[in-house]
């Protein structure tokens, strides 16, 4: 979690006290708030300490318990000032993947250069139609998020077009343990090593493969990607991180380089990729 987003959250932490404390029913005790609003009195404590993030009905529900209905829109724009930070799975999805696929064909239509670490499944921005359809369907199972799975794959095909346009550049690293996971039936996964072993060669993109038996120079953290050098964009379980501030995107793009140098490219790549293709039985 970014540091500026922990501090945002326990500024707007400090402001919920006051609210509490400034009731004009009188200074409520967060045991007489919890009560009010039906809560467990640790729920009061963890979002005056900044240790939870409130929803926008927490919000309303605080100004309204605390008889200051008014400030609602104030504490709301607080939230959604430091929220831009971190992305919320639960909230990007209520309306399925769909609109977040479109979201990152903006960002990603605004890039000249692209930089990618994806340790969990092949980059997005290389997957087949059917390869991204199985990730989508698994990923609306585990969020319970609306399943908008054609329109979604349609979203992400779509993004795919930039790697056709002059002057742009896809840099991404995989370990090989993405090309053997079976997070698909072993047809679809050998259509996308097909797909990989096609890509070697394009000009707009320079792949990388982390050999399983080499060595790695650091432990393997989350995927990332990173639009030129202006905004990092790291995934984890339960949000994305948006981080844009310049020490941060240093720090990734020092990870970044830091793998790179243990890849391999080109001929070796395709070799990586080949010898997983081979023990596929289709």
């Amino acid at each position: 979690m970014s540091t500026d987003y922990q501090r945002a959250r326990e500024e707007l932490g400090r402001r919920l006290r006051e609210l509490r404390l400034e009731s004009p029913d009188g200074r409520l005790t967060g045991v007489q708030l919890a009560q009010r609003l039906g809560w467990q009195q640790s729920k009061v404590s963890k979002l005056e300490n900044g240790r939870q993030t409130p929803t926008d009905d927490d919000l309303l529900a605080w100004a309204e318990a605390t008889g200051q209905a008014a400030v609602f829109d104030e504490l709301r724009a607080r939230l959604k000032g430091f929220e831009s930070h971190i992305r919320s799975w639960r909230r990007q999805l209520a309306a399925g993947h769909a609109p977040v696929q479109e979201s990152w064909n903006t960002l990603v239509s605004n890039a000249t250069t692209m930089h990618a670490l994806s340790n969990a499944a092949v980059n997005g921005m290389l997957q087949t139609a059917d390869y991204a359809r199985h990730v989508f369907e698994r990923h609306a199972s585990l969020w319970k998020s609306p399943k908008d799975t054609e329109a979604a794959v349609r979203a992400r095909m779509k993004r795919q077009e930039w790697l056709y346009r002059p002057g742009k550049r896809l840099n991404v690293l995989m370990p090989e343990s993405v090309l053997w996971a079976r997070i698909c039936p072993p047809d679809t996964l050998a259509a996308q090593l097909d797909r990989l072993l096609g890509v070697v060669g394009m000009d707009t993109v320079h792949l990388g493969i982390l050999p399983l038996d080499g060595s790695l120079p650091l432990a393997m953290g989350n995927s990332f990607s990173m639009l030129d050098d202006r905004l990092v964009i790291a995934e984890d379980w339960h949000a994305e991180l948006w981080l844009n501030d310049a020490e941060t995107i240093a720090l990734y793009r020092r990870v970044w380089d830091t793998f790179a140098e243990a890849a391999v490219y080109g001929p070796d790549a395709q070799q990586v990729i080949a010898r997983v293709r081979r023990s596929i039985k289709v």
